[in-house]
């Protein structure tokens, strides 16, 4: 079942040039994703009835055609390719002129409130969802971000209250905050990037301090977040 919602660019959306942002358009498929659980009965407010939470496991992102402000937008959205852990949404972005200008894949996993671990995803949920057979990108899967062993660039963040959300851990837009923090000065200044990959491993929490490491690698920038005390692993992003 392909699920659709018009959206409309707003100031908060937009960088220089006025256009929309990179965390911009994760926050808009976030949510369009979301709202179609909602219809079907797994979205935010039936976290206390259901006990479980869709967490995102991965990002893939492909801009074709940057929106800008105060365009109205169409996201449409679907799930495919479940299996008992995970499974997998894809989403399209079509601008005010009917252009295709965004495509994206994602992971994703339904964690049980309680116990923090992961839930499997039944025949039930599968069918409540109808889901299809389609993927936007040739490689059906997701490919692993390989970790570099250098690093040319680092920054510290203690993560707030204002970072929390509604599962208790630092939410997943935020991370490109910290990764562009990350950025030497001169990289930062090319924003936004057309290709996003982003690797969730292990929740960050209130309280923590988190290390992002900047590295360039194979005309990628890569960037690893991880604990500064235990040195945990929390996130990869490529830009």
């Amino acid at each position: 079942m392909i699920f659709e919602s018009e959206i409309r660019t707003g100031i908060e959306d937009v960088g220089k040039n006025g256009l929309i942002t990179d965390k911009a358009i994760l926050k808009m498929l976030e949510n369009v994703g979301g709202y179609q659980s909602d219809e079907i009965g797994y979205g935010v407010l039936d976290i206390p009835t259901n006990g479980v939470s869709w967490v995102i496991l991965e990002w893939k992102v492909k801009v074709i055609d940057r929106p800008r402000y105060g365009e109205k937008l169409l996201v449409r959205t679907w799930g495919r390719n479940p299996r008992k852990a995970y499974t997998f949404r894809d989403y399209e972005i079509y601008n005010s002129s009917h252009k295709l200008c965004v495509i994206a894949t994602t992971k994703w996993a339904l964690i049980n409130m309680k116990t923090r671990k992961v839930e499997k995803i039944t025949d039930d949920i599968v069918a409540k969802y109808k889901m299809e057979d389609r993927c936007v990108f040739e490689d059906r899967t997701i490919e692993r971000i390989k970790i570099p062993t250098e690093f040319t660039n680092s920054t510290e963040y203690q993560i707030r209250r204002c970072n929390i959300d509604i599962n208790g851990h630092l939410h997943n837009t935020y991370y490109m905050d910290l990764a562009e923090e990350a950025l030497p000065e001169k990289v930062y200044q090319t924003r936004p990037f057309d290709n996003i990959r982003i690797s969730y491993k292990n929740e960050v929490k209130l309280g923590d301090i988190v290390e992002c490491k900047y590295s360039y690698q194979n005309n990628k920038h890569i960037i690893v977040i991880q604990n500064k005390e235990t040195e945990i692993l929390n996130a990869i992003v490529e830009l």
